[in-house]
């Protein structure tokens, strides 16, 4: 039998309950924290000969030179033509519809002109090289891949260099495939604090990026936290969160496996269900125990459902809609009768999948919004990966030379209110010479 925490919104203590069950460490411990920044500081001061022993020390792999750790770009090609042919077509779809999605995401460069004759404006610019950090050790991710690089090419990063873990020398061949198709400009067979330090410094061989996107384990995490603001990273990622508020209508074997595809992930994950019907979770908790044989990741999910799940039952559908909101979840089905009424009530959530039939699955592979997403209730200031995430922004400002004169007064003004006089006299100027250019005429 699988045991899952039963909760209750009537009870006096379910707010203290709900904050016990959503509680996660994400700050590493010291032994975490010290063995990264021996890493990095490794890395830094011996580049490429760090990275062949780290290598094989951590992947099991008995590299001589970099270079082996360089995946020709010949072996992204072959991977994609030797591709079973299903595969390849899910794979190729799946692009599309991705990349079509971020399409819409691609924001253009804006001014507007005032009647003095003053310019303003933003400049939008694609970062130049990106780093994309993809896992391979419990499990392979192609659809990281793709998730990762499309908003990169579609925002117009020049260069892609992707870093992936082969433990035993063990290459996955769908995410080798899903580089080709992505566009990747460069892969290498590199992992962990080192990957992430080696994207962020430099090293001989692999070139410094601006910014280092993609999920990776607790050291990997670490790593990206220790090289911020030398880098930009996408975001530091807690396990996988799945909340799904069911009116108790859809079929429980359904909600059950939905619960499960976010708990397989990891032991850590997450998975949590809201109903006004104390029987529909009775029938939910059924479905879990007969289905749980059937999954090859059981054991995982068994760890995942007891230590961190929860069936709960709710008053309404707009208490759920309370709950949710507090928890801020990183996957949100709304698997009711009227799903667009009930999202307008939904304000914290990564990703929400409306209606009974779209389940949250379709989400992490192929229907096109991008399934890089907020964690442990980050949700509720963070968005999901996109094309902005690889656009800068500059402002513009052109000022002609009577918004000069008609600027520099108020700049003038709050800059001598600063004790800035510098500040001042720098508008100042070009106030005065405006007057007196005036006067000559």
């Amino acid at each position: 039998m699988l045991s899952i925490s039963r909760l209750n919104t009537t009870d006096n203590t379910f707010w203290s309950q709900l904050n016990t069950l959503l509680a996660w460490e994400t700050v590493s411990d010291g032994v975490v924290i010290q063995t990264v920044r021996d890493i990095i500081h490794d890395v830094r001061l011996r580049g490429d000969v760090a990275l062949v022993e780290y290598t094989n020390r951590f992947d099991r792999r008995a590299i001589q030179h970099i270079e082996d750790l360089r995946v020709p770009d010949i072996r992204l090609q072959q991977s994609l033509t030797t591709l079973e042919k299903n595969q390849r077509k899910a794979l190729e779809k799946a692009a599309e519809r991705i990349r079509a999605y971020h399409q819409r995401q691609l924001q253009d460069s804006w001014h507007y002109t005032e009647p003095d004759g003053t310019v303003l404006g933003q400049q939008i610019t694609p970062l130049e090289r990106v780093g994309i950090y993809v896992p391979g050790g419990k499990a392979a991710y192609p659809s990281s891949v793709l998730m990762n690089a499309l908003p990169a090419k579609v925002a117009g990063v020049k260069e892609i260099i992707m870093v992936v873990p082969t433990p035993d020398n063990i290459m996955n061949n769908m995410v080798l495939a899903a580089a080709a198709i992505a566009g990747v400009d460069r892969v290498y067979s590199i992992g962990g604090a080192q990957a992430v330090a080696a994207l962020a410094y430099g090293t001989m061989t692999i070139p410094k990026v601006d910014k280092i996107v993609g999920p990776g384990n607790i050291y990997v995490a670490t790593a990206k936290s220790m090289v911020f603001g030398t880098v930009g990273i996408d975001m530091i990622a807690g396990p996988s969160e799945i909340l799904i508020i069911c009116d108790g209508q859809t079929d429980p074997d359904w909600i059950a496996m939905d619960l499960f595809s976010q708990a397989e992930h990891d032991e850590q994950a997450q998975s949590i269900l809201l109903s006004p019907d104390a029987a529909f979770l009775d029938a939910v908790q059924d479905s879990m125990n007969n289905l749980l044989a059937q999954m090859p990741r059981a054991d995982i999910i068994r760890t995942s459902i007891q230590n961190r799940g929860a069936l709960i039952q709710v008053k309404d559908l707009a208490e759920a809609a309370e709950v949710a909101n507090f928890v801020a979840p990183e996957h949100l089905e709304l698997s009711v009768a009227e799903p667009q009424e009930l999202v307008k009530k939904i304000r914290h959530a990564g990703a929400i999948f409306m209606g009974r039939y779209t389940a949250e699955a379709l989400g992490d592979y192929c229907a096109g919004p991008n399934h890089v997403l907020p964690t442990s209730r980050t949700a509720r200031f963070s968005s999901p990966l996109g094309v902005y995430d690889f656009q800068k922004r500059s402002s513009i400002i052109f000022c002609s030379e009577e918004g000069a004169h008609k600027l520099g007064q108020i700049a003038t003004t709050l800059a001598q209110g600063e004790g800035l006089t510098a500040h001042a006299r720098s508008a100042e100027y070009r106030v005065l010479q405006g007057m007196l250019e005036g006067m000559d005429k």
